[in-house]
């Protein structure tokens, strides 16, 4: 069964997400688990993401954020930034989100995050590409 629809294209900050994810060298955008996914192939960039309280308690949605692979140096600095959480299911494998909705959102720092991102999980070739434009 596919997974329902988790966005809407009016929400807040998608469309500026969509416009810094996809000027990336070959980015595209598909539906994965109902959010919008930034990927060259691999994903680099999702829109939405929930956090798992610990013992039993339902998923908290944090629907209006982004999700981005960070570097092991960053983690910390980003973790100690309350805009920043922990997303469910990505977090162990690299993933920080950011909530649009804990402060007035910066979208240079948003096309940092995204750039550092697509450099984790682009390739060398795309990386290049990129360095050269």
């Amino acid at each position: 069964m596919p997974h329902p629809i988790m966005f809407d294209d009016h929400d807040p900050g998608l469309a500026e997400l969509r416009t810094i994810a996809l000027a990336f060298p070959e980015a595209f955008e598909k539906i994965s688990w109902g959010r919008p996914v930034f990927c060259v192939p691999k994903m680099f960039a999702m829109y939405g993401g929930n956090v798992k309280p610990e013992g039993r308690g339902e998923m908290v949605p944090y629907p209006h954020s982004v999700l981005i692979k960070v570097d092991d140096s960053d983690r910390r600095a980003l973790e100690q930034d309350s805009r920043f959480f922990f997303p469910a299911y990505m977090g162990p494998f690299g993933w920080l989100g950011l909530d649009f909705t804990a402060a007035k959102v910066d979208w240079d720092e948003v096309r940092e995050l995204i750039d550092a991102s697509f450099r984790l999980t682009a390739s060398r070739r795309l990386i290049k590409q990129l360095d050269e434009n």
